[in-house]
């Protein structure tokens, strides 16, 4: 009895040294921007795209807000499709949007980034699902 006992105590304490010894690297990335910029230095992506708009120090990291990537762009009107290249009466009317892209980057006291939200986003040009992506993802 003793010795099982004894290999158990032994065995559930490997198991904790061993989980002890587990650190963690962060999560998967939430989004296609964290995918591009998490790790990288934040002062690459100052560079490629601008200053920041504001920053607020939260303990050891500080919180940038960043604006940018303004752009207009024209929707046209869609129609009705009658067939042999006719078309219908009008479904949506032309507009105009005005794209913009807002994150927050969660910097590190090295100057890394760790963490990047998106405030305000618009659907992509190409049909994508955003405009901040497709901006700030590019090569």
């Amino acid at each position: 009895m003793n010795l099982l006992k004894s290999t158990r105590n032994g065995l559930i304490a490997a198991l904790c040294l061993a989980v002890a010894g587990c650190t963690t690297v962060g999560g998967a990335p939430k989004n296609e921007i964290e995918a591009r910029w998490n790790g990288q230095q934040a002062g690459a992506f100052f560079a490629k795209f601008g200053p920041p708009a504001a920053d607020v120090a939260s303990g050891t990291s500080t919180l940038y807000t960043w604006r940018g990537g303004y752009k207009t762009r024209v929707v046209p009107a869609t129609y009705e499709d009658l067939g042999d290249g006719k078309r219908g009466k009008m479904l949506t009317r032309a507009r105009t949007e005005y794209l913009r892209c807002e994150v927050q980057l969660t910097v590190s006291s090295d100057y890394v980034i760790r963490g990047v939200r998106t405030v305000v986003d618009r659907p992509g040009t190409q049909g994508g699902k955003s405009y901040c992506a497709e901006f700030l993802t590019a090569a």
